[in-house]
């Protein structure tokens, strides 16, 4: 297996709009993650991972972009990116920007072109077709922020397939000018000085010609996925990025691949396909989601977690690498989400999490504010949500009488990606220390007591577990190349692992529960010296292995010879 530096990295993901506000407008910017480059430093990573910050009218908080060379102006200057992307280097992080080109904003210029005339030269830049004989969408398919995928246009009598937010029309990647307007533009940024991509939904761009409808769901549209995620020619596309733009920089990339599987994922990952590093898949994140995806959350068991986690373990052993990731922008906090973030278990859980999670062969992601421990937020009034797709999905499902509001309100609690675009509580000032102005989306009133200053007090922090976890891959290469073996399969309460690799075994056990519970190491593990690498209680290092008593959310690390 080839060495390469985007396997030894450890990436944290900055969603610019909550991470640190410079300017006191109430939005986070460019320049106030400039500011916090030393406190990243700190804890070790190497990458970070910036969401938008293109010119954009924020639909979609970004995602809708209508400048790709431009930087959004309540976010700073390109300036203030070249600065920021300077003193990153100079600290040895480097900048992994979002690429979103499944779709752009409809108020990109190539849009506005294509929209005013069936012959503008910019019209097969995007997915236009006829209304059906009585004027209905060419195809059923529902969005995923809700409604038709379909939106009609009276100025030419047409439609326009978006996949998301109808201000997010879908790019016509058959078309070739389309992929070199994107190539250039990416060598844009890689001539900057960026280097790598995650790339959005990037699963999606290669759309099935002929267009069918999809089966029909609860809410009234059809699934168009069969059609559009994996597509026809999307090898083919990733082939030709990569041979036009990639090959040519050292690039670090990651592709958002909804649906995808482990076998999928080699494809797209494999090492003499060249195509991309890693993908982002979603199967654990989907764990627990009921008749209506994750706004009926149901609950889940730790053997489903452990099933799907070793699937990719293994698929990808050989050929192609894994992205490691609890949360992101689009999810839940995790310690809320598969872990405990009661008072009483919020930091043992959230370093057991961590332990579990970057012990796995990949390249683990840490979003903001999970290296504190931040948790879920529960707003009362849905007046105090930002995201569309929640806000959309409250309308929906009460105007259709599919949820109550109280349901819907419950679900958003639990799964609502407005969990993750809370601020970042840096202290316990006002806001969180996060602006002086008034925030774009309200704090998450436990600030005071979670806070990066009072982590940074604290040598018992989450914050110095993450640190400590990120200096072991440093040192020891079984955590990075190690071959994965899943312990005890059926255990409901103990995700216990092992990862070899030459003279080293690591053995990996995490309490999932809040019970005192019993793990047996099994015969087959023999060794003659052990080295307790990390934990997250106080644990007597001479103690025997053979069977071991875990407390609630206990999580070891040992080094086996």
């Amino acid at each position: 297996m080839t060495k390469q530096w985007w396997k030894e990295a450890v990436v944290y993901q900055i969603y610019p709009r909550s991470f640190n506000d410079s300017n006191q407008d109430g939005i986070g910017d460019i320049k106030g993650i400039t500011e916090k480059l030393d406190y990243l430093a700190k804890l070790g990573i190497e990458v970070i991972w910036l969401s938008p910050v293109y010119e954009s009218p924020n639909d979609d908080n970004g995602y809708d972009i209508s400048n790709y060379r431009a930087i959004i102006s309540e976010f700073g200057t390109m300036k203030d990116f070249d600065e920021m992307l300077q003193e990153a280097h100079k600290r040895n992080i480097k900048i992994m920007m979002d690429l979103v080109v499944n779709h752009t904003s409809d108020e990109h210029s190539w849009f506005i072109e294509s929209r005013s005339s069936k012959d503008n030269a910019y019209r097969d830049y995007y997915i236009w077709k006829q209304p059906n004989e009585d004027g209905s969408p060419p195809t059923n398919w529902g969005a995923a922020f809700g409604g038709s995928a379909w939106q009609y246009d009276d100025n030419t009598g047409e439609y326009y397939l978006h996949l998301f937010s109808k201000k997010q029309p879908d790019l016509n990647w058959e078309n070739p000018k389309v992929r070199d307007d994107v190539y250039n533009m990416m060598t844009f940024w890689l001539d900057k000085g960026v280097d790598g991509f995650r790339m959005d939904v990037i699963n999606m761009i290669s759309k099935d010609q002929r267009f069918p409808n999809g089966e029909i769901q609860d809410t009234g549209y059809g699934d168009g996925s069969p059609y559009y995620l994996n597509g026809p020619r999307i090898h083919e596309f990733l082939q030709e990025m990569n041979q036009q733009v990639l090959s040519k920089y050292d690039t670090i990339t990651v592709g958002e691949m909804p649906g995808v599987n482990a076998e999928q994922a080699k494809l797209y990952t494999g090492e003499n396909r060249k195509e991309l590093n890693m993908v982002f898949h979603f199967e654990h994140v989907d764990i627990g989601n009921g008749k209506y995806g994750k706004w009926t959350p149901e609950h889940w068991n730790l053997t489903e977690l452990k099933t799907i986690f070793s699937r990719w373990q293994e698929g990808l052993e050989e050929d192609g690498w894994n992205s490691l990731y609890w949360s992101n922008h689009d999810q839940p906090r995790a310690i809320s989400r598969f872990a405990d973030d009661s008072e009483a278990y919020r930091v043992l859980s959230g370093k057991m999490l961590a332990t579990c999670l970057h012990m796995l062969k990949g390249t683990p992601y840490i979003y903001q504010g999970e290296e504190i421990g931040m948790t879920n937020v529960a707003f009362e009034s849905i007046d105090d949500y930002r995201d569309i797709e929640t806000l959309n999905a409250f309308r929906d499902y009460t105007e259709k009488n599919l949820l109550t509001e109280e349901e819907i309100m419950q679900a958003i609690h639990k799964r609502g990606r407005d969990n993750a675009r809370t601020p970042v509580q840096w202290s316990s000032r006002a806001n969180a220390g996060f602006t002086e102005g008034e925030p774009w989306i309200p704090v998450n009133p436990n600030y005071k007591a979670i806070n990066v200053e009072e982590a940074l007090a604290d040598p018992d922090s989450i914050f110095y577990y993450y640190q400590k976890l990120i200096a072991l891959r440093k040192r020891y290469p079984v955590i990075v190349h190690g071959k994965y073996e899943l312990l005890a399969k059926d255990d409901q309460q103990i995700y216990a692992y092992t990862r070899k690799w030459k003279e080293d075994t690591l053995l990996v056990i995490c309490n999932f529960s809040s019970d005192l519970v019993s793990f047996n190491l099994p015969n087959h593990l023999e060794f003659v010296d052990k080295t307790l690498l990390i934990a997250n209680y106080n644990v007597d290092e001479t103690e025997e292995i053979d069977s071991v008593e875990l407390k609630p959310y206990e999580a070891r690390v040992y080094n086996l010879r």
